[in-house]
């Protein structure tokens, strides 16, 4: 039996309970390809999983491998599979019962893409559950389209910055808020106005927005419905806007999830590869250092994503 090492949790609670450990390596089943991890990235729903705050993770799953997205080469290819090769750069999104924290994962090929060409493992690794986080947000649940004005909360962490670069791609005109210190790192990213929560008011800038795309909730959910337009929209990632005062205000209003799409990971690869996208990858740790990755993420300002090499 072939083993691999994997960041795995036994228990839930503070970075301690983070292990590196030996288990069984994966195959790659029927629709799936079998990837020998270089990186992948650490998301706030890793700590909120290691914490025990995520709900479709239950104890009763435990032990589990965290991670779930990754860049790497192809290993081995499952039955059914088509449009990958041995040895092919890849990068993609996994399910929430499924680790990329390790040296191989198989994953499902409808969920993989080639990664983008010109990028390192790590600046692949940083792409998958993070972008796709913000193009389903911006544009299948969010609707947003050339000439529309998007307010976009957190433009600077791991979502808003491709947030930011995918509005801009299409058109839109962004405005973002974000502490001062990050202000000319979002208009760098394409932002026509960068808003400093601390120190200015949103809704004194902010006027006739089409879309409000959360990433943020508590107070600033609730100070964004007097931006939008008639027939707006407010999506969020984190918390469900009321529907009683979306009804109010005639805006439609959501909070969604994110899922993994390789169809849209290949389009993701093709804007960074024409330059009109980039990741930004903040800090990298190894392996070794799996807890620290997952404090530093949770306790220090971080701008783009943290990426952990294998």
């Amino acid at each position: 039996m072939a083993t691999m090492k994997a960041v795995r949790i036994h228990r839930f609670g503070e970075a301690d309970v983070v292990q590196v450990e030996d288990v069984e390596q994966p195959v790659a089943g029927e629709g799936e390809i079998l990837v020998r991890v270089r990186a992948a990235s650490v998301n706030p729903v890793d700590y909120k999983i290691r914490r025990g705050q995520y709900p479709p993770v239950k104890e009763e799953m435990l032990p589990i491998t965290q991670g779930r997205d990754f860049a790497g080469t192809v290993e081995a290819l499952g039955d059914g599979v088509d449009g990958f090769r041995p040895g092919m750069a890849v990068y993609g999104m996994l399910p929430p019962e499924r680790g990329a924290f390790a040296e191989f994962v198989a994953a499902k090929a409808a969920g993989t893409a080639p990664a983008p060409q010109g990028q390192d493992y790590a600046q692949a690794a940083a792409v998958p559950l993070a972008a796709l986080t913000a193009w389903q947000g911006l544009f299948e649940h969010g609707g947003l389209e050339a000439g529309q004005r998007v307010l976009i909360h957190g433009g600077a962490g791991g979502v808003g910055h491709f947030a930011v670069q995918f509005a801009r791609s299409v058109g839109a005109t962004v405005l973002t808020t974000v502490s001062g210190q990050d202000a000319d790192f979002v208009r760098e990213l394409g932002a026509d106005r960068a808003i400093d929560y601390k120190s200015e008011r949103f809704e004194e800038i902010a006027r006739d927005i089409d879309l409000v795309y959360d990433l943020i909730a508590g107070e600033t959910q609730q100070r964004s419905w007097s931006v939008l337009k008639d027939g707006g929209r407010l999506i969020s990632t984190l918390s469900e806007p009321s529907q009683e005062e979306a009804a109010r205000r005639h805006v439609r209003a959501l909070r969604y999830t994110a899922r993994p799409d390789g169809a849209q990971l290949a389009e993701i690869a093709r804007l960074i590869e024409q330059r009109k996208v980039r990741p930004v990858v903040d800090m990298t740790f190894p392996m070794t250092e799996a807890a620290r990755a997952q404090e530093h993420l949770e306790q220090q300002h971080v701008r783009g994503k943290i990426v952990q090499t294998c």
